[in-house]
Order: structure tokens, then C-alpha cells, then sequence
């Protein structure tokens, strides 16, 4: 069972194994019972499974099976994630389907084995549910065990004797991955070579990285701290001394380009150097990314989003884009309620920044209870002024090998100063002037490719021309 079976598999698969069984009831009245309360006890029974494998913890290909149990490839699934989620976190004790006393009582009435047939079929079908995820588990097995032993214990009080062994789960267990034989010498120097490249970055030279951005002192003042609160926080538990319960999630306030979707990358594998992340990975996302056209869809959108950022940062950009004021029922508000849950049920390997204008945000927060009590940790990012857009640029061309002419310098320091001054609500800071950039370098090019034989400087250099354009 290491092959993950499609939604429409596994309904086909289902429908096959109630079909057959249907057709084995030979009471037109008792095959009328069982068709209509089958699909609800197994949807209730594939809860119990995956409760037993993740203790409820609910992946969007959980709701997808859930649904296909009764619906195949139904566009609009009738359940959602939150009933799936909750379903199985409450899940009890397993209880016999009522039909399944009628199911004995015709067996001693008229001598046929329904009811051990059944408990096979059970078999069958929470073995269909467990491997769900591609793989089925020991407590899978274990609690499908439990609910076939129950059954046959009714059958053997009421005397009906089986006709053939009962089918065990533990047949279908997914065996552990075998283990990798010894490695050569030089097979072993090549894997730690590997991962000594692979090997994340030192907290130093994080920290680094960090003091090297341009600008953002306020922004860099901010996230050291937030590193000291969470350092001193892991001391403290080491140690054993309480640890006052904080909020870790934040919102990045301010326009565009300036260095939010950066900062946030940083502090992702900051928090992983220091042990408080467990792998330190940032899924970046907007409204597109989380919410889908139709009711239901959204959720499982969203909880494929949250399951890649859990060890490490979900940076959802221009949040407040989930939050329609003029309409309650935008499936925007669905996505924030799947969010809110995972920051709860994950709290201890799932960082949430939500950025986008500082207006806009405030807005955002305010919009639901749930978000302000989360997020209560802000971090604004300011504009940045001519001489930093202008070291911005500089730095642009040091790592891409160009230089500046003189003239060309002068040029751009003034055309960058007016940009700062003159700048409206769609002035795009750092994106601004990497279309500079790219503009002037795409001139340059023009230019330097008339040359009959240019020389390495000339190659390098941006010159007026190239950063003016044709319309001066």
C-alpha cells in the first residue's frame, strides 16, 4: 500500500467492496437498511482510523478520502475540514452499526454468515482508510483489529461459527523502509562532503546578513530582540524554570520592497539555528494561494499551505486581502479560521508573519478576534530614502559585475532623490529600483553591443546614457 490512491480510486475501490456485500443480503427489506446507514457509520469509522495513526491531526487528503467515502469526485464536498479535523479529535469508542444486529439475526434465523462476511468487509474498508496516506500504520492495524475482534465476540456469542479464519490488519501493516547497507570509505567522505554543502547557515552568519541589509534599523533592533526573547526562552526551559506563554507570530507593516519577504526568510532559519524552528523552510502565499472558488476547497487550499510552512514560516503577503468587510461569507474568512486552528494545534513549530501596507493591516487585525490575540507582536518597515536607494542600486551592481561611471553616479543620485520625494502610494522602494536596474543594464547592453571590440570596463560600466533613458 505505498502508492496514494486518487480520491475517484478510492471511492471506486469502496463502492466495489458495498456493492458486493449488498448484493450477498438475500432480504430485499434488510439490504434496504444496510444501504441506507453503511455510508455514515464508515465515514464515522475512517475518523476512528486516522485518530489512532496522528491523534486527529488532519491532512487535506483526510477530507478528500472522507468525501470520496460517499461521493467520488464530487466538486462541492459536503464536508469540510474543520468537520473532518473535529470528527476525528473527538472520535470515541467504536460501536457496532445498528445494522449489524439485523445482519445476526438473520444469520441464526436462516443458518447464512452475513455477519462474519461483514466483519471481513470492515476489514477491508478501514484497511482502504488507513492507507489513505500511502502507508498503513501498527496503531492503524491495531485499532482496525479491535473493531473486527468486537464484532466477531458478537458473532461467537450469539453461535455463529465462521467458516474460514477472520482477516487480520496486521497482514497489512507497511513494512519500515530496509536499512542501508555499510557505506565504502569513499562512499562516506562523498556523503559528508554532500552534507557539508548542505549544512544551513551559522547563526552567525545569519546575524550577519542581517546587520547587512541596507537600512532598517528599526527593523533589525526589533527581530535581535525577538532572537534574545526566544534564546533566553529555550535557556530557561533547559533549565527547567517556567516559560511564560508569548506569541511568536508577527506582522510586517509597510509598503512594498522594503525587505519584508527578506526579513522573514531570515528569521525562519535564525529561529532554526537556534533550535526554536525545526526546519527553518519559508512558504510565502497570498489570497491565491490559500483561497479556492467554492466552499470547501479553501480549506483543504489552506491546510496544503500550512502543512509545507509547519517547521518553519508561513509568510502570507497582503494579508488583508483575506478579509472582505463587505461580505461575510468570502471563502477568505474560511482560510483564516484553518489558519488560526493550525496556529494553535502547532504552536510549537509554526511561525505565522502576515505583511502588507500598515493601513491595510490594522484593518486586517481588527477584523477578527482570533487574529488579535495572535498577533500581537508588529514590526513596521519604513521607506527608504534616496541615499539607501541609491546604495541598493551600488549593491546591484557589485553582485551582478557592473560599475558606475561618474557622471552616471551623479545622474542617478538626483533621479533618485526626486523618486523618494515624489513618491505616492505605488512607490515600490527596492522593486523600483531593481527596474532601474534592469533597465539600465538592458541599454547598456544595447549600447555595448555596437562596440566592435569592447573592453572588460566597458563591459561593466553603466554610464548616464544607460541609467537616462531615451526620454531625456
Amino acid at each position: 500500500m505505498g502508492n496514494i490512491m486518487t480520491a475517484s480510486e478510492m471511492h471506486k475501490q469502496y463502492n466495489e467492496v458495498i456493492t458486493a456485500f449488498r448484493r450477498m443480503i438475500p432480504d430485499p427489506a434488510l439490504r434496504v437498511r444496510f444501504s441506507g446507514q453503511v455510508d455514515g457509520y464508515m465515514r464515522q469509522y475512517a475518523l476512528g482510523v486516522w485518530k489512532a495513526d496522528n491523534g486527529g491531526s488532519i491532512a487535506p487528503r483526510h477530507v478528500e478520502c472522507y468525501n470520496a467515502i460517499y461521493s467520488g469526485e464530487n466538486p462541492a464536498p459536503s464536508a469540510l475540514y474543520w468537520e473532518v479535523a473535529t470528527g476525528s479529535a473527538e472520535f470515541g469508542q467504536f460501536q457496532p452499526p445498528a445494522f449489524f444486529e439485523d445482519l445476526r439475526q438473520y444469520d441464526r434465523r436462516f443458518g447464512t454468515g452475513l455477519a462474519r462476511r461483514f466483519t471481513d468487509q470492515l476489514t477491508l474498508l478501514l484497511l482502504l482508510f488507513a492507507a489513505a496516506d500511502g502507508m498503513v500504520s501498527e496503531r492503524e492495524a491495531g485499532f482496525v483489529n479491535s473493531c473486527a475482534e468486537l464484532l466477531s465476540s458478537l458473532c461467537d456469542r450469539d453461535g455463529l461459527t465462521a467458516g474460514r479464519p477472520a482477516l487480520r490488519a496486521d497482514e497489512f501493516i507497511t513494512p519500515a523502509a530496509p536499512a542501508r547497507p555499510a557505506q565504502s570509505a569513499r562512499e562516506q567522505t562523498g556523503a559528508l562532503q554532500e552534507e557539508a554543502q548542505e549544512k544551513p547557515p551559522a547563526l552567525e552568519e545569519l546575524l550577519a546578513e542581517l546587520d547587512g541589509l541596507c537600512g532598517l534599523e528599526r527593523v533589525k533592533k526589533d527581530v535581535k530582540s525577538l532572537i534574545n526573547l526566544v534564546k533566553v526562552r529555550k535557556l530557561r526551559q533547559e533549565a527547567g524554570l517556567p516559560v511564560p506563554p508569548v506569541s511568536l507570530h508577527l506582522v510586517f507593516m509597510g509598503n512594498p520592497g522594503t525587505g519584508k519577504t527578506t526579513v522573514a526568510r531570515l528569521l525562519a532559519s535564525i529561529y532554526h539555528a537556534i533550535g526554536v524552528l525545526s526546519k527553518g523552510q519559508l512558504v510565502e502565499v497570498d489570497r491565491s494561494g490559500l483561497v479556492a472558488g467554492f466552499v470547501g476547497q479553501t480549506a483543504l487550499k489552506t491546510q496544503e499551505a500550512v502543512q509545507k510552512a509547519i517547521g518553519g514560516v508561513l509568510f502570507i503577503d497582503e494579508a488583508y486581502a483575506l478579509v472582505n468587510a463587505e461580505n461575510a461569507n468570502d471563502f477568505g474568512h474560511e482560510s483564516i479560521e484553518v489558519i488560526l486552528k493550525n496556529m494553535e494545534d502547532h504552536r510549537e513549530d509554526l511561525i505565522v508573519i502576515a505583511a502588507g501596507y500598515t493601513d491595510r493591516m490594522e484593518q486586517f487585525i481588527h477584523a477578527n478576534p482570533g487574529l488579535e490575540s495572535r498577533f500581537n507582536k508588529y514590526i513596521c518597515f519604513e521607506d527608504y530614502d534616496a541615499g539607501q536607494l541609491l546604495e541598493i542600486f551600488r549593491s546591484m551592481c557589485r553582485k551582478n559585475g557592473y560599475v558606475l561611471s561618474q557622471e552616471g553616479e551623479a545622474f542617478l543620485k538626483e533621479d533618485l532623490q526626486s523618486l523618494y520625494e515624489e513618491r505616492d502610494e505605488n512607490f515600490g522602494n527596492a522593486r523600483d529600483v531593481r527596474n532601474l536596474f534592469e533597465q539600465a543594464v538592458a541599454r547598456q547592453a544595447d549600447r555595448v553591443s555596437q562596440l566592435e571590440e569592447p573592453t572588460k570596463e566597458q563591459l561593466m560600466e553603466l554610464n548616464r546614457e544607460d541609467l537616462q533613458g531615451e526620454e531625456l
